[in-house]
């Protein structure tokens, strides 16, 4: 683990708060301190941690929700 940052990332397979509460226990689990934003219509999740990104888009896909980081983010 390293400084915190902020990364964002396309989701595939969210539509409702249950995938809002899977993804964010999931990462919390691992970061407490992680702040979460899932935005459901767009179809992403930015995440503020010190967790890397290869850990991030593990923890994403073992949730069932496949992920790619976006440029920029």
């Amino acid at each position: 683990m390293g400084n915190k940052q902020i990364l964002t990332f396309k989701v595939e397979g969210m539509s409702c708060q249950h995938c809002v509460r899977a993804i964010t226990g999931a990462i919390q689990a691992l970061d407490g301190a992680a702040q979460v934003t899932v935005d459901l219509t767009a179809g992403q999740v930015e995440v503020g941690s010190t967790l890397d990104q290869g850990e991030l888009l593990r923890l994403l896909d073992e949730q069932g929700y496949p992920a790619q980081p976006l440029a920029g983010g």
